[in-house]
């Protein structure tokens, strides 16, 4: 937790970088013409999984430009037509779910409960949501919060409702069912880590995390219009009398969702997960051709993934590579009543996506993680992904997130909700996590980063062993370790003083063997290890070979020329290369994909004439790779497996 000193030292600087701003107001005259009548809304809620119904009436999507900025005359009139227009009497009442948690008093921030969550003391409990399945949730410990379900009313707003139901209308049963539970459970506003997210959910989850996105944007701006409103009325009333004090609806800059994705071509999926619930020609798009310019394939360009011929390379993997693979990038999305503007500046946007590589390049050549203050809503989608780029890039992010500005940028202190200035945005961001699986690194930034006081839910997954080739020779090597910091040198001194000298005793072992790393870290080690040992020939496959060395390292091992070959877990992510001449496979550690597991024990029967006995794998493994030892022989089975170690 923060020192109180410390935040109010920086809290009071900033103060006085704007002492000249702080005395005034903005007033809506500098934003926007008011108009006779300040409308409200109203949410709706669902019951049982949303149906779609017929309607004849057109909803518009209205959508308002929070005052950080200075807007265009246009913007203006716009603005002035946006009231004019609403017709929806606003619940401000505590049910509303983002006024009760990212209002300016929310009811489960509180002292206990803020350190339970720093020191990460929750009360667990196991429940199960629907098609999410089991789930552990956990709140803060001996907290006052009050919302303890896992699930609440869906509050999106009827604005949003009509594209949303057409979407729903085309979707199946299951997805539509999915749909529903995602947005209950996410308008608890509590954390919220899917730990496996099949090909098959992935376009609807996406669907239902962007709508409950779009439904924060919209319902702080709306806030931020109303007191406008106010401002400028009470100003009218009477020029000398203060203005109303009651009107923080702000954070220090205006981006309130951050969308942390592995690859343009993710951020291409996004943009449309957001534009399906913005119909043209209701909304235009900005910048739309030079967005799909840039996070697309060039004009001409074939993706070899997407049009080999079935079965060619693995579903997932042409999932994850199809279209534009640069994981460098970040992108500003501004939403107006009329228009999603692209490629907006990031001070005055409303969504953020970024790889965690672009905005770490941005965060150091500025300076600061300014744009990053105000986060109410982050989305880690692809972690799996993520975790075989840099996870180095993705704790830095989280770092930055959250914190007091460096600058005051023309913030008006006097907007700022009391949370922001104690310090405490981080007890109130609602972050979701998305990952096809777990690992180590997930499951940490889960339990050490996320301190949602509301709460947060970790789905569970049962999963089945994996099917391998029946009648090979399997043999599941353990190595004793007490603490996971001695794990790597406890893994080596095992590796190369017990398993690699029993393999290179034996005439069928040491030849047409392939050692399959997981950690770059490992490879790295014991590819210096092999280059040392006298007489053994080897070559490799890592992440940096390139075509030309990969095409001399496969030709090698096939002809047994060379007798090893070393291969990167990332290299196998990124290029998936079916490899020929395999007999025998080690597995240095389990593999995070487990479908890595089924097919190096299904590379050898490429080769004519092989048998299932002339196939023998090898796997070395610690209590501690209890994640991927789980998603190869099983939840059942590892427990057993784990049982006396």
């Amino acid at each position: 937790m923060d020192d109180g000193n410390s935040v109010t030292t920086k809290l009071l600087t900033l103060l006085n970088v704007s002492a000249t701003k702080i005395g005034k107001r903005k007033r809506a005259e500098d934003d926007f013409v008011p108009a006779e009548k300040l409308n409200k809304r109203k949410s709706i809620s669902f019951a049982e999984p949303i149906q779609p119904k017929a309607t004849s009436e057109k909803e518009n999507i209205v959508l308002v430009e929070p005052p950080n900025e200075p807007t265009a005359t246009t913007a203006e009139a716009d603005e002035a037509e946006e009231i004019a227009d609403l017709e929806v009497e606003e619940d401000t009442s505590a049910s509303d779910g983002y006024e009760k948690h990212f209002g300016v008093n929310p009811s489960c921030l509180s002292e206990s409960s803020r350190t339970a969550a720093e020191s990460r003391s929750w009360t667990n409990s196991r429940e199960r949501i629907g098609k999410l399945g089991s789930a552990i949730h956990s709140m803060p410990a001996n907290s006052e919060a009050s919302t303890s379900a896992c699930t609440s009313e869906i509050d999106i707003l009827d604005n949003l409702k009509t594209p949303f139901l057409a979407r729903l209308s085309k979707q199946a049963k299951n997805q539509a069912e999915l749909q529903n539970d995602l947005l209950s459970t996410m308008s608890t506003r509590k954390d919220l880590y899917i730990t496996s997210t099949p090909l098959a959910i992935k376009r609807p989850t996406r669907e239902a995390i962007a709508l409950h996105a779009l439904n924060h944007v919209i319902k702080k701006g709306r806030r931020v219009l109303k007191n406008n409103e106010r401002l400028t009325r009470a100003a009218e009333a009477d020029p000398d009398a203060p203005p109303p004090e009651d009107v923080q609806d702000q954070g220090f800059t205006r981006p309130t969702v951050l969308i942390l994705l592995p690859f343009r071509s993710s951020a291409l999926d996004w943009f449309r997960a957001l534009t399906s619930h913005t119909p043209q020609p209701t909304y235009q798009i900005e910048n739309q051709s030079r967005f799909l310019s840039e996070y697309g394939l060039p004009e001409g360009v074939v993706d070899k993934l997407v049009t080999a011929e079935p079965g060619t390379y693995p579903p997932d993997h042409v999932d994850t590579f199809k279209g534009n693979v640069d994981d460098n990038f970040r992108v500003g999305i501004k939403m107006t009543r009329k228009t999603v503007k692209m490629f907006a500046n990031f001070y005055g946007c409303d969504i953020i996506m970024a790889s965690p590589l672009g905005l770490r390049r941005s965060i150091e050549k500025e300076g600061n993680a300014d744009y990053l203050t105000s986060i109410e809503l982050l989305v880690v989608d692809q972690m799996d992904a993520l975790t075989m780029q840099n996870w180095e890039h993705v704790k830095f992010v989280m770092n930055h997130m959250n914190k007091l500005p460096k600058e005051s940028r023309d913030t008006d202190f006097s907007r700022i909700k009391p949370w922001y200035l104690d310090g405490h945005a981080p007890y109130l961001r609602q972050t979701i996590l998305l990952s096809a699986y777990e690992t180590v690194e997930t499951r940490s930034l889960y339990n050490a980063t996320l301190k949602n006081v509301a709460g947060k839910i970790r789905t569970e997954k049962h999963w089945p062993a994996v099917e391998v080739p029946e009648g090979i020779d399997q043999s599941f090597v353990h190595f004793d370790c007490v603490n996971p910091v001695d794990e790597p040198e406890k893994r080596f001194h095992h590796f190369t003083t017990q398993l690699l000298p029993s393999i290179l005793k034996s005439a069928v072992q040491s030849s047409n063997t392939i050692i399959f790393i997981p950690s770059s870290f490992d490879f790295i080690r014991v590819h210096n290890y092999f280059r040392k040992q006298a007489g053994v020939t080897f070559t490799v496959l890592s992440e940096y070979s390139t075509p030309q060395d990969i095409s001399r390292a496969r030709q090698s091992f096939f002809t047994s020329k060379k007798a090893f070959l070393l291969v990167s877990e990332r290299f196998h992510f990124y290029k998936r290369y079916k490899i020929r001449g395999i007999r025998n496979v080690i597995f240095y550690g389990p593999p995070d994909h487990p479908q890595y597991f089924t097919e190096f024990l299904s590379y050898p029967f490429i080769d004519e004439g092989v048998e299932p006995s002339d196939v023998t794998c090898r796997l070395l493994w610690s209590k501690y790779d209890r994640f991927r030892l789980e998603r190869i022989v099983g939840t059942e089975a590892v427990d057993a497996l784990l049982k006396d170690v």
